[in-house]
């Protein structure tokens, strides 16, 4: 009988990717980085696809998400900030996780930033003070 070779299991931390639904096509090339960051991404994109094709009402996702993040050992929020995105960085910082900040760049390129360069959508400028 052949015997089936497992790898030897590395513990990984949970990271939740935060990010704009603008941002959507580019959900892959984050849970790709952070597995190349040896970590788990709990991409709730990856999970719950496009908000399951509103066949489930928002509401429930959100806290689907929600749940995410208070599992999750780190935040990385990658791209601009949504209000939504915004949300899930207040609900990180009540549960103090760590938040890290990443810039999307062109052809599926990450760059890790500092807070003070995040870029925020519509006119969420004013809520920078609570990164």
């Amino acid at each position: 009988m052949e015997e089936t070779i497992r790898p030897k299991l590395k513990e990984m931390k949970l990271v939740y990717p935060a990010y704009s639904k603008h941002n959507f096509y580019f959900r892959q090339h984050i849970s790709k980085f952070i597995l190349e960051q040896n970590s788990v991404p709990l991409n709730p994109f990856m999970i719950f696809d496009y908000f399951m094709l509103d066949t489930v009402d928002r509401d429930i996702i959100r806290n689907a998400n929600n749940n995410l993040v208070k599992k999750a050992v780190e935040i990385w929020v990658f791209g601009s900030i949504s209000d939504g995105v915004l949300e899930e960085i207040k609900l990180a910082k009540k549960e103090n996780k760590p938040i890290k900040y990443y810039a999307l760049l062109k052809s599926r390129e990450i760059k890790e930033i500092f807070k003070e360069e995040v870029k925020f959508e519509e006119d969420l400028e004013k809520q920078r003070f609570e990164l």
